[in-house]
Order: C-alpha cells, then sequence, then structure tokens
C-alpha cells in the first residue's frame, strides 16, 4: 500500500507515519511538497480545511497507485475576539472520496495575534517568541502554548486517528 503525504513538514510526516504504520504496516510513504492553494497563514477553520483538502486532492490527481493522499494544514480562528490555533487533515482516496477532521486549538497571546492580523505567519512569530529555529516542524505552537504536553505531531496524530478511522468505516458502509 503506497500512502502520499502532501508536505515535507517533519512534524506532519512524523503524525503521518506513525500512525498510518499501526494500521498498514506495510505501508510505503512519498513526500510532495504539493500547494495548499489559500494564504501561507491560513487564518479561519474553512481556509485551513480547504488548504488541507487541496493539497490532499493535488496528490491524488498524478497517482493512482497510491492508496490515498493526506494533507495536513495548520491555521489560526478567531472566536470572541481571541486567536487560537487550528489544524485540519483530509485523507483523499484514489476513486475521489474525501474525508476531513479537524484537532485540538489552543489560545494564542495577543502580542502574537497581533502580528498575524497584521499578515506574519505563525511558525516565523514562534521561531522569535521561543527564540528558537523552525519551530513548526517541532513542537509547534501547540507544543509551546501546552507547556510540551501535546506537541505538533501528537496534535496531527489524533488527526490521522479519525481521518483513517473514516476510510476504515467507509469499507464497512
Amino acid at each position: 500500500m503506497k500512502i502520499l503525504i502532501g508536505t515535507n513538514n517533519r512534524a506532519k510526516t512524523k503524525a503521518v507515519i506513525t500512525i498510518s504504520t499501526k494500521y498498514y504496516p506495510n505501508a510505503e510513504f512519498e513526500n510532495k511538497d504539493v500547494p495548499s492553494l489559500v494564504s501561507n497563514q491560513p487564518m479561519s477553520d474553512e481556509e485551513t480545511r480547504r488548504g488541507a483538502i487541496n493539497r490532499a486532492k493535488h496528490l491524488m490527481v498524478e497517482n493512482v497507485d497510491a492508496e490515498f493522499g493526506i494533507g495536513l494544514e495548520g491555521g489560526v480562528k478567531e472566536i470572541d475576539g481571541t486567536m487560537y490555533v487550528c489544524n485540519w487533515g483530509a485523507l483523499v482516496t484514489k476513486d475521489g472520496r474525501v474525508f476531513s477532521a479537524t484537532g485540538a486549538g489552543v489560545p494564542l497571546p495577543n502580542e502574537i495575534a497581533v502580528l498575524l492580523k497584521a499578515g506574519s505567519e505563525l511558525g516565523p512569530v514562534m521561531d522569535v517568541f521561543t527564540n528558537k529555529n523552525d519551530i513548526r516542524h517541532d513542537e509547534g505552537a501547540i507544543g509551546v502554548f501546552t507547556n510540551g504536553l501535546v506537541s505538533r505531531s501528537d496534535m496531527f496524530e489524533h488527526i490521522m486517528l479519525l481521518l483513517i478511522g473514516q476510510f476504515e468505516l467507509s469499507k464497512k458502509l
């Protein structure tokens, strides 16, 4: 079984491989850098979800030998004046079925929200905030703001469980 991953991001790739190999131990994985066709910093659940679906669909256009493609997208959303991280995943099958799921979210400090509203991207802002490099490939904002209890990979692992669960259930219906 071949599974395509629509990113080269280490945290996202780790999540896909960790969860998928539990259910498909002989799976082969291929990363492809595909476009989300949304802004670099998605600013709503809708835009973030669309980015994940676009990535997964793009993977499957060219690869009929894969069982499915996975698109994972991180973004932010505002609720009652507070900005939260949000994240979405999509699984698109070789016959074109689309499954999507969302995951955990935590509020961001106002000083970060102000920068995002002004057009900055969360990853680089978090690098400055934490004085680290490429935080989006490791713990991510969710790791920082959960005091390390939930990493970015953990968050996307949860989404992968939701996606695979929907996909497997669809085979029974």
